[in-house]
């Protein structure tokens, strides 16, 4: 019995000496409230016990939200990175046959996805001679506007983020049945020229959603848009 009174006299002055210890305890403080409402019965409403409760519900509440602030904000700066990083390889061509190259490989990679396609307008739109079939598609006017809207009564967006089940096979070719998701990019491509299509083709069904923001990848267009001009001029 002395013993433990040592041990108790110990530990009450060791809280007396530093009560924060047993403030900043959550857990700790929690036992030490459930223990006193237990001494106060069940017919005695604690209105101090109810507040905490309220408090430690708020607590938590303002942690989620945090977590979620901070969550965001690093993948914000994550697609801020890969956007620069991609803008880059497609200022880095010497010359409209690397440009195209790209498409199939540094472009790709940098923007994180499983196919990259160029579609331009042109009256004369007997297809492209240069070996890129792969990536490269040369079409007749009004066929990029149709493509975007599905055919639709819409109005046409310089950004365009949909889930695709099945994508086109006059698109992605062989590998239209693994795409699941795609980020359509209208390119003007200059006063008194035809349109253009960036598109990007994931297998991830939930890279690109229409409810995602989209100014980073309008800011890629532009950039895109005059590094291609810079070939078509």
């Amino acid at each position: 019995m002395t013993e433990q009174a040592a041990v108790l006299d110990a530990l009450r002055q060791k809280i007396l000496d530093d009560p924060e210890v047993i403030l900043e305890d959550q857990t700790l403080m929690k036992a030490l409230i459930d223990a006193n409402e237990r001494t106060l019965g069940g017919n005695i409403v604690d209105l101090r016990g109810i507040a905490m409760e309220r408090l430690e519900s708020r607590l938590d509440r303002l942690e989620d939200t945090h977590r979620s602030v901070i969550a965001a904000a690093y993948e914000n700066l994550a697609g801020t990175n890969l956007i620069h990083n991609a803008v880059l390889r497609a200022l880095e061509p010497i010359n409209f046959p690397s440009f195209l190259q790209s498409l199939s490989g540094d472009l790709l990679e940098a923007l994180r996805v499983s196919r990259l396609r160029l579609i331009l307008e042109s009256k004369e739109h007997d297809g492209p001679s240069i070996g890129f079939e792969d990536v490269l598609s040369i079409v007749e006017p009004g066929v990029i506007d149709h493509y975007i809207t599905a055919g639709r009564n819409m109005t046409v967006r310089p950004v365009t983020l949909r889930q695709v089940s099945p994508a086109s096979p006059d698109v992605y070719g062989d590998n239209a049945a693994y795409i699941k998701s795609e980020a359509l990019l209208k390119l003007d491509l200059g006063d008194g020229r035809l349109p253009g299509l960036l598109i990007m083709g994931s297998e991830d069904p939930h890279q690109f959603r229409p409810n995602q923001g989209t100014d980073l990848l309008i800011f890629f267009c532009s950039a895109f848009e005059r590094a291609i001009r810079r070939w078509l001029a």
